[in-house]
This record gives C-alpha cells, structure tokens and sequence, in this order.
C-alpha cells in the first residue's frame, strides 16, 4: 500500500505544469542551484506519501497565455527574485521552529551567496517588472497556504518539494525561457 501511495505522489507531482523559470543558469550559478537542491533534498522531514491529503497545486502566474513576447524570456532577474523568495520563506520564524537549524542555516547561506553572486555577475541587471511580480505573487500563495495549514509539518513537506522542484528545472549553460 505504502508503494502504491509514492507512486500516487510522484505522478502527481511529474504531472503539474513545468516551471517556465529560466532553465539555464550560468555555470557558476548552476552548481550553486545545485547545492540549494541538495540540500532542501536534505532538509526532508516527512515523508511525502504522508503528506498527499495536503498537497497543493501552486498556480503558476508566469504560465498565463496573456505574457506578451518582451515577457518570454525571463532571465537572471526571475531567478534572482525567486531566490529572494525561497529566502523569505524559509526565513521566517514557523520555518525556524519546523526544520533542523543547522540545515536551515547551510539552505539561508548558499541562497544568500547565490543571491550575490547573481548580483556580482549580472551587475545591477537585475530589473524586471513583469517577472518580478509574478514570482512574488507565486510565493505569495505558498505564504497564504502554509498559514492556512498552521505551518504543519505536511504544509512544510509540500513547500520543501515544490520549492526543490522549481530549482531543478534550472540548468547550464545558457538563459531559456
């Protein structure tokens, strides 16, 4: 039964719509995307199985068929704010009291070092209106949703995964939208 219900879960996650984030990252940033990966791999808690009573379609606002061709391609900027984002997240007090703070503390370190190496790289070119938004209102709702479930540790699970999922969407060598 236990086998029936992973598979349940891996199918449900394979099939929601894939991340239109920028899928190539600069070498230095794809290692780096890497460690953040692993470890919010390493952070699992829960087991997912657990967990699929919670589980939650984040309604991607960048998959809108209203996107304009100036807002296709994405870039560094949508990457940066989605950092910003994950950083925020797990920064807050209820993430502080549902993970292991020495994983905790390695997952804020490497988003922050990626955060500026992003910003070194890039040298200030970081702006982008559209994206911006629309990342912030995607992590807006994964707010609102651990809120609505009392920061359990399941609501922790399901952002824990879908958080790793987006990241891993994203690879060398060049930006694609």
């Amino acid at each position: 039964m236990a086998q029936i219900c992973v598979l349940v879960a891996r199918v449900m996650l394979c099939s929601l719509p894939a991340c239109s984030l920028p899928r190539n990252l600069p070498k230095s940033q794809s290692l780096e995307n890497k460690e953040i990966v692993r470890l919010l791999r390493q952070m699992k808690r829960t087991p997912l199985h657990s967990c699929l009573k919670d589980s939650r379609d984040f309604k991607l606002p960048w998959k809108r068929a209203n996107i304009t061709q100036n807002q296709t391609a994405p870039g560094p900027c949508c990457y940066h704010q989605m950092l910003q984002q994950i950083s925020q997240v797990f920064s807050t007090e209820h993430s502080h009291a549902a993970w292991d703070n020495t994983s905790l503390h390695k997952l804020l370190s490497s988003l922050d070092h990626s955060q500026d190496q992003l910003e070194q790289t890039e040298e200030g070119n970081l702006d982008c209106p559209f994206w911006g938004t629309a990342v912030r209102e995607y992590f807006q709702a994964i707010h609102l949703y651990l809120k609505e479930k009392e920061y359990s540790p399941c609501a922790w699970e399901i952002v824990r995964e879908e958080t790793k999922k987006r990241l891993s969407f994203m690879k060398h060598p060049k930006w694609k939208a």
